[in-house]
């Protein structure tokens, strides 16, 4: 048995989900989770609740986040920790980067026009709302983790896969992906772990 397979074998599937705001990197993430039966773990959410309990907006959680970096490294680690079991599609801005050797990597994009508009319709924000939000969000993120750890949200030479999904519908995108881990996990045969059953 090779080393890989025997990763699987101990741990099960583990995915590490990332994307651009507004890409569906949530909505995907949970379809996956959901149609191979594995637990879906978000940053997101964490990110939202923190926001939330504090009474502050993402633009302005945002700016905490800036000068804290242990907030950013506490939802890094637990989501590092969470996937040390495996069986798990993680959905994470970082989750390529931070999953602990995922069997699949997926960068999940668009246009910047179109995630602003799906994120004004899911926030009911006006267009200029969200991508001011959306400008400033991502900018802050991407300067706090290239100074937090090094590393360059803009790199997707780190992904396995990466899909522009605009070109597909939500149903079509879904499916590509599902698609994608059924042959993955038919090259690995049956010593790959749950998720590929």
């Amino acid at each position: 048995m090779t080393e890989q397979e025997d990763k699987n074998v101990t741990r099960g599937l583990t995915i590490a989900v990332s994307g651009f705001h507004g890409s569906g990197r949530t909505t995907h993430a949970k379809r996956l989770a959901e149609s191979l039966g594995l637990r879906y773990l978000s940053s997101g959410m964490i990110f939202r609740q923190v926001a939330k309990e504090k009474g502050l907006s993402l633009e302005e959680m945002s700016r905490i986040a800036e000068n804290d970096p242990e907030f950013d490294k506490l939802i890094d680690k637990r989501a590092k920790e969470e996937s040390v079991g495996g069986g798990i599609v993680v959905d994470a801005t970082l989750a390529g980067w931070m999953v602990e050797d995922p069997d699949l990597s997926i960068f999940l994009t668009a246009p910047f026009t179109a995630r602003v508009n799906r994120i004004a319709r899911r926030e009911n924000l006006s267009l200029e709302e969200a991508e001011k939000e959306t400008r400033t969000r991502e900018e802050s993120e991407r300067q706090r983790f290239l100074r937090y750890y090094g590393m360059d949200i803009n790199d997707l030479s780190i992904y396995d896969v990466v899909l522009n999904t605009e070109l597909f519908s939500p149903d079509g995108t879904a499916r590509i992906l599902k698609k994608i881990v059924d042959e993955y996990c038919s090259e690995g045969s049956e010593n790959i772990g749950d998720g590929c059953g």
